[in-house]
């Protein structure tokens, strides 16, 4: 279990769609005084970018700090171009990808963010993969998608669980999916993760080894934006192509921004 996903909590909260699908709530606190999981959580984000074991070599000819090489040339940018809406995406992605991992037992491979052409612009294809194994061996038991939307500032009426669950259909796609994998596992080669490159292989053949494929939808709210009431309302699963096996999700932190732009501070100071 990642340190910092303790903080990830299941709230009372009985919430569901317009069509009666239910929606899980959760609240991210953080406990700012347990310097040891804040620090583990700093090594676990910043190595979604750029493994520890490669910054020097990277940065030699940038004549450039740690510091500075993620700010500048790794990590999308605190207040340049498209480098905020970047900032908040990835990070809704890296904490769910973490809640899928931690609370729910799904092998996540984080080849994502690294190695990206443009730091101010998001990574193409899905959001978020995980996968599960049957008991006992290595035969694919379930993969699943997940489409995450992140909401920090703005109006309490918008609408990111409806959107996420809009943009899931096309996480269904089988070429999308296919390229994905394929796209995963070539990233995985390049880490020299030969674990994690049989693993995604495994999911690369449903004919012969056949699973069942799980969606999921969700959102990341600062908590004064975050409205129950309004994301019940607007919320409708009815025309999701895989609705029946198709997870809600929110969930919300205080001052969700400064969070954020803190992380990728925290990232590059400690490494």
């Amino acid at each position: 279990m990642l340190p910092h996903t303790k903080w990830f909590k299941k709230t009372s909260v009985t919430l569901s769609s317009s069509d009666g699908k239910p929606i899980d709530v959760y609240e991210f606190n953080i406990d700012h005084s347990d310097t040891a999981s804040l620090k583990s959580w700093s090594k676990h984000f910043r190595e979604h970018y750029c493994l520890d074991s490669k910054i020097d070599r990277y940065r030699q000819a940038e004549k450039m700090s740690r510091r500075e090489y993620l700010l500048s040339m790794v990590f999308p940018s605190k207040n340049d171009d498209f480098g905020p809406a970047t900032r908040s995406g990835d990070f809704a992605e890296i904490l769910f990808a973490d809640m899928l991992q931690s609370l729910f037992g799904y092998y996540v491979p984080r080849t994502r963010y690294f190695l990206k052409m443009i730091p101010n612009e998001s990574s193409k294809g899905t959001d978020v993969l995980g996968f599960k194994f049957k008991t006992g061996g290595n035969l694919p038991e379930s993969l699943i998608a997940v489409e995450s939307k992140a909401q920090f500032s703005g109006k309490k009426a918008d609408t990111k669980l409806q959107e996420a669950v809009m943009h899931s259909n096309k996480d269904l796609d089988k070429f999308r999916i296919a390229k994905s994998l394929n796209s995963m596992k070539q990233r995985l080669d390049f880490l020299n993760d030969d674990d994690g490159f049989f693993k995604i292989e495994q999911f690369q053949d449903p004919l012969e080894k056949p699973y069942d494929i799980q969606s999921g939808a969700t959102a990341l709210f600062c908590s004064s934006l975050f409205d129950a009431a309004h994301i019940a309302s607007t919320t409708s699963c009815a025309n999701h192509s895989n609705r029946d096996n198709l997870t809600l999700i929110v969930m919300h932190a205080v001052d969700l921004r400064k969070i954020v732009h803190d992380m990728y501070e925290r990232a590059a100071n400690d490494a």
